[in-house]
C-alpha cells in the first residue's frame, strides 16, 4: 500500500513539472528576436553606433529625426590647425584639474554681458530684447548636459565661425610655445585663461560641445562640435533665446560629477565669486508645507489604492480611519521638494559700501576672491577720492610677495583693476601703478572716466595720470600705518621694492626715505633713518655708512676701524640695491650720506685734532712722496688716513667712483654688454692709498725709507701693502699669480728656504723605464722596416 501512494506522489511531481516546463517555452516563445546579434552591445555595426550618438545629443525641442534633418542641412567647417594643436594640448594636458572648464565658460559669458552693457550705456535699445543680465547655470543628469546660458551679447553666424573656429594668430603660436615650455598643471591652468582659449577647455570635461546663440544683428544660430571638426546651421525653433547664448556641455562619463548641483557651488565660489553679474544654479530644495497641500499633489494612482482598501470588511475599515484620524493630527507638516533658480554669488562690491559698513571678514574674504591667495593680507586701505576726479578704491598688501615678480618687474601687471561705474574696463595698465609698487592688489572703480574710447587711449587720459598720483600716496600712508610688528614681515617681503622707489621716484623719495630700515654698527635690530638721526652725535654732520655682501664682512671693514672705535654709528648696507639706493638721496633730515669707503671722510674733532693730523702729514711726507712714486702704476695718490686704526693701509675710492662692493656688483651683472665702455672707465679708475700713520709695518717702512729710498725690500713690501690693501678693501686683484708668487717668497724668507732653491725632478719608476725603452725598440723596428721597403723599391727600379 505504502509502495503505491509513493508511486503515485512522484507521478503528480513529474507532471506538474512537465506543464510548467511547457508554459515557460510558451512565454518564452514571443521573446525571440529576429536578429540576435543586435541584441549583444558588442556586435553592433557603425550604422547603429552612430544613431545611438544620434540618439545621445539632444537639442532642447527637438527630436531625434528632427535632429538628424538639422545635421543634414548644417553648414561644416574644419578648424584651424594651430586650434586642433592647441586643442590636443589642452585635452591631454590638463586631464588632472578639468574644473577649470567652468571657471573659463563663466568668464566668457560675463564678458559678454559686459559688452551688451557697455552698449547699453550709448544705446539703451539694445536691451529691448531682453533686460535682464544673468548667467544661469542648468544640469540635466538623464541625459548628461550641463547648460551654461547668460543673455549678453550673443554672436552673429560669422562671430561663430571667428570665435570659435579660428584663433588670433598672435596668441596662438605663443600659447603652443608656452604650454610645451611649463611642466607642472597649475602653470597650465594660468596659461589657459592668459592666452583668450578658455572656451576650448570645455573639451576636458566634453566629448561634443553645442552653442546655441542670437545676437540683435542676427538670426539665432547652433553651433556644434565634437573637437575635431564644427557645423554652423540655422535654429529652426527660430527666437527662444531672444538675446544672448547658451553653452551645452555632452559630458563624457568619467565627468558626471559636474552635474552635481554642490561641485557647481564649489567652483563657483572658488573661481567666479566676484562676477559682476548673478549667477544663478537650477537646484532643489526642501521645504516644510502643510500636510494637505501634498495629499492635493499625490497622483490619481493613490486614489484607486484608497478604492481598493474601501473593499475591505468594515472591522478593518474602522480601524484604518482610526489610525488616519489620529496620523493627521500628529503631522501637520510634511517635507516637500521644490525646483528654483538660486543665486550663488551673493557678495557684494564692498568698494561701493563705506568703510565703515564693512567688517575685517568681509575684506579678508574679498581679497581672497580678488586675488585667489589663501593667506589674509598683510594691510588694507579702503577709501573714497574726491578732487579733479572722484574714485572709489580698496588696496591691498599681500602677505607674501611671488617668487617671480622681479623677473617681470616693469612688465604688464592685472593686479589693479579698473571699472567705469561698476563695468569692468581693463586691468592690463602698465601706468596705473609705478613698478616699485606693482605688487599692491585692488580694485579702482571712477565715475568721472569716459567708457566710449579705447583702452589705449584710456591709459593716455589726464585722469588717469591724478588716479595714479593719488593712488601711490594712499599706499605709502597704508604702508606707513603698518604696526611696528607687521613691519619686520613687510620689509623682508618687499624692502627692495622701496629701496627701488627711491631710484625711479623722485617726488615720492622724502615719504620713502622714512620706510628704510638698515642694521647698524650699534643696534641689535634694524633700524630706520629717523631713528638714526636722533641718536647722532651732538657734532656729528653725516650719516655714516658702508656697503657689503654680508653683515660680517663690513664689520670687519678697515674703513669702520676709527669709526667704531670713538662710538660713532655706521648703517650697514648689505643687499645689492642698497648702495644704488643711498647714493640716489642726497640728504636726510639735512643730514648728508658718507661713504666711509671713499674719498672726502672727515671726523670733526676739534683745533687740536688738526694740528695732530698735519704734523703727522709732514713727518709721513717722505713716505707719501716715495710709495706715489713706486706705485704710481696702481693708485692715483697716497695719503695720510684719518679712518684707519689697526689696519696698515687701505684702497679708497674717489668721491664718484665705484666702491669694491659696486665693482663686485658689475662685475657679477649677467646682463652686460661683452665690452662696456663706461663699466670700463670705472673698473680702470685708480684709487687712492690711505696710510696708517700709527701702524708700526708704516713707521718701519718710512725708518727705511729715509735711509735708502731704492731699498728693494722696501719696494717688495710697499707692493705687497698695496695688494693686500685691495682685498682688505673690497677690490679684486687685476694679478693673482704675481701676487701668489710674492706670498711664496714671503713665506720661503719666513722659514728659511733659500729663493733660488727649486722643486726636485721627479724621479722615474721602473715601469716606466721599462715603457721607454719598448718604445725605442718600436721605434727601431720601424726604422729597419722602412729601410727594406726603401731598398726593394730600388731593385725594382733597377
Amino acid at each position: 500500500m505504502m509502495k503505491k501512494l509513493f508511486v503515485l506522489i512522484v507521478g503528480l511531481f513529474l507532471l506538474a513539472g512537465f506543464v510548467r516546463a511547457e508554459d515557460e517555452i510558451e512565454e518564452n516563445i514571443g521573446t525571440v528576436e529576429n536578429d540576435l546579434g543586435a541584441s549583444r552591445d558588442a556586435s553592433r555595426t557603425d550604422h547603429e553606433a552612430v544613431e545611438r550618438e544620434e540618439e545621445a545629443i539632444k537639442i532642447d525641442g527637438l527630436n531625434t529625426a528632427q535632429v538628424k534633418e538639422l545635421r543634414e542641412k548644417a553648414e561644416k567647417f574644419v578648424f584651424q590647425t594651430e586650434v586642433n594643436r592647441m586643442m590636443k594640448l589642452i585635452i591631454n594636458s590638463l586631464y588632472r584639474n578639468k574644473e577649470i572648464y567652468l571657471r573659463e565658460l563663466i568668464s566668457n559669458a560675463s564678458d559678454a554681458l559686459d559688452k551688451i552693457r557697455l552698449l547699453s550705456l550709448t544705446d539703451k535699445s539694445v536691451l529691448d530684447t531682453n533686460i535682464e543680465l544673468a548667467i544661469r547655470i542648468k544640469a540635466d543628469k538623464e541625459n548628461k548636459v550641463l547648460h551654461i546660458m547668460d543673455s549678453g551679447i550673443g554672436m552673429t553666424k560669422q562671430d561663430l565661425v571667428n570665435n570659435l573656429g579660428t584663433i588670433a594668430k598672435s596668441g596662438t603660436a605663443e600659447f603652443l610655445g608656452k604650454m610645451q615650455e611649463v611642466t607642472n598643471t597649475q602653470d597650465m591652468n594660468d596659461m589657459i585663461g592668459q592666452f583668450g582659449v578658455g572656451f576650448y577647455s570645455a573639451y576636458l570635461v566634453a566629448n561634443v560641445v553645442v552653442v546655441t546663440t542670437k545676437h540683435n544683428d542676427d538670426k539665432q544660430y547652433i553651433w556644434e562640435s565634437d573637437s575635431s571638426n564644427y557645423s554652423i546651421v540655422e535654429d529652426p525653433r527660430g527666437d527662444t533665446l531672444k538675446r544672448g547664448t547658451t553653452v551645452s556641455l555632452h559630458l563624457k562619463e568619467e565627468a558626471s560629477d559636474f552635474l552635481e548641483p554642490d561641485t557647481i557651488k564649489t567652483l563657483v565660489k572658488k573661481y567666479s565669486q566676484f562676477i559682476n553679474f548673478p549667477i544663478y544654479l537650477w537646484n532643489s530644495k526642501v521645504i516644510q508645507v502643510d500636510a494637505k497641500e501634498v495629499e492635493e499633489d499625490k497622483p490619481m494612482k493613490e486614489d484607486l489604492e484608497k478604492d481598493d482598501v474601501a473593499d475591505k470588511d468594515e472591522e478593518g475599515e474602522d480601524d484604518a480611519k482610526v489610525e488616519e484620524d489620529a496620523d493627521e493630527k500628529k503631522l501637520k507638516k510634511v517635507d516637500k521638494t521644490v525646483w528654483d533658480w538660486e543665486l550663488l554669488n551673493d557678495s557684494k562690491p564692498i568698494w561701493t559700501l563705506k568703510p565703515n559698513d564693512v567688517d575685517e571678514k568681509e575684506y579678508v574674504e574679498f581679497y581672497k576672491t580678488l586675488t585667489k591667495d589663501s593667506q589674509e593680507p598683510l594691510a588694507k586701505t579702503h577709501f573714497v577720492a574726491e578732487g579733479e576726479v572722484t574714485f572709489k578704491s580698496v588696496l591691498f598688501i599681500p602677505k607674501v610677495q611671488p617668487n617671480d615678480s622681479f623677473n617681470r618687474y616693469g612688465t604688464k601687471s592685472d593686479n589693479i583693476k579698473l571699472y567705469v561705474r561698476r563695468v569692468f574696463i581693463t586691468d592690463k595698465f602698465t601706468d596705473m601703478m609705478p613698478n616699485y609698487l606693482s605688487f599692491i592688489r585692488g580694485i579702482v572703480d571712477s565715475d568721472d572716466l569716459p567708457l566710449n574710447v579705447s583702452r589705449e587711449n584710456l591709459q593716455q587720459h589726464k585722469l588717469i595720470k591724478v588716479i595714479k598720483k593719488k593712488l601711490i600716496r594712499k599706499v605709502l600712508d597704508m604702508i606707513k600705518k603698518i604696526p611696528k610688528e607687521d613691519y619686520q614681515k613687510f620689509w623682508k617681503e618687499y624692502s627692495t621694492n622701496i629701496k627701488l622707489g627711491i631710484i625711479e621716484d623722485p617726488q615720492n623719495r622724502a615719504r620713502l626715505s622714512k620706510m628704510l630700515q638698515f642694521h647698524s654698527s650699534t643696534q641689535k635690530e634694524m633700524t630706520s633713518l629717523p631713528e638714526y638721526v636722533s641718536r647722532m652725535k651732538p657734532n656729528q654732520q653725516h650719516i655714516y655708512y658702508i656697503a657689503g655682501s654680508s653683515e660680517d664682512e663690513v664689520k670687519k671693514s678697515p674703513f669702520v676701524e676709527r669709526l667704531d672705535k670713538k662710538g660713532y654709528e655706521v648703517l650697514y648696507l648689505t643687499e645689492a640695491v642698497d648702495e644704488y639706493a643711498i647714493s640716489a638721496l642726497p640728504e636726510f633730515d639735512g643730514k648728508k650720506f658718507q661713504n666711509v669707503a671713499k674719498e672726502g671722510f672727515t671726523l670733526d674733532e676739534g683745533e687740536q685734532a688738526k694740528e695732530r693730523m698735519e704734523q703727522l702729514k709732514t713727518t709721513f711726507e717722505p713716505l707719501i712722496k716715495w710709495l706715489s712714486d713706486i706705485l704710481k702704476d696702481y693708485i692715483s695718490k697716497a695719503q695720510v688716513s684719518e679712518r684707519l686704526t689697526d689696519s696698515p693701509c687701505a684702497l679708497v675710492a674717489s668721491m664718484f667712483g665705484w666702491t669694491g662692493n659696486m665693482e663686485r656688483l658689475a662685475i657679477s651683472n649677467a646682463h652686460q654688454k661683452t665690452d662696456d665702455p663706461q663699466k670700463s672707465y670705472y673698473m680702470n679708475q685708480k684709487k687712492t692709498l690711505e696710510i696708517n700713520p700709527r701702524h708700526p709695518l708704516i713707521r718701519e717702512l718710512l725708518r727705511r725709507v729715509e735711509i735708502d729710498s731704492s731699498d728693494q725690500t722696501a719696494k717688495d713690501i710697499a707692493l705687497m701693502m698695496f695688494r693686500t690693501a685691495t682685498l682688505r678693501s673690497g677690490y679684486m686683484l687685476r694679478e693673482t699669480a704675481s701676487f701668489a708668487d710674492s706670498v711664496e717668497q714671503l713665506m720661503r724668507k719666513s722659514l728659511g728656504i733659500s729663493l733660488d732653491e727649486v722643486p726636485e725632478e721627479e724621479e722615474m719608476q721602473e715601469e716606466e723605464l721599462t715603457s721607454e725603452t719598448d718604445k725605442v725598440s718600436d721605434v727601431d723596428v720601424e726604422d729597419k722596416k722602412d729601410d727594406d721597403e726603401e731598398g726593394e723599391e730600388q731593385h725594382d727600379e733597377l
